[in-house]
């Protein structure tokens, strides 16, 4: 059995992400082409993120859809919250597991501001000797 591809998403995986994934009805009276099925715009996504190639280039070969088509995917299923849904699952799945070692983590909270009694920012200093004639 030959190696899976990295961008080429297991079933373990499609079982967790596919239920996070919005449904999209397909019209009744004009329904047009079928849409990609989602699974394989996903592994075009992946596609181009681990090769780094511009959406435009991804291989028709491949049959990931077009570049363009797995780019909108991915704004929609980001704007959904997918992905921050799926990170959440997986990190209380290996959390239930005790496979995550916490004594490690860290916490970075400089871009949010400090709400209830914070303390608020100071003006920066001047660093000139004399104040200039527009900041007076």
């Amino acid at each position: 059995m030959g190696q899976r591809r990295p961008w080429e998403v297991d079933d373990g995986l499609w079982e967790r992400i596919e239920p996070l994934l919005p449904r999209v009805e397909r019209r009744f009276r004009h329904p047009g082409r079928k849409r990609l099925d989602d699974r394989k715009a996903l592994c075009g996504i992946m596609f181009v993120l681990y090769t780094a190639i511009p959406w435009e280039f991804l291989p028709q070969e491949l049959g990931y859809g077009s570049g363009m088509t797995c780019w909108r995917r991915l704004r929609d299923w980001t704007e959904a919250g997918v992905w921050q849904q799926l990170h959440e699952l997986l990190l209380a799945e290996l959390n239930g597991a005790n496979l995550l070692d916490w004594s490690r983590a860290a916490v970075e909270g400089s871009h949010v501001r400090a709400l209830k009694g914070g303390r608020k920012p100071a003006r920066a200093r001047s660093i000139e000797p004399v104040s200039g004639r527009n900041t007076m």
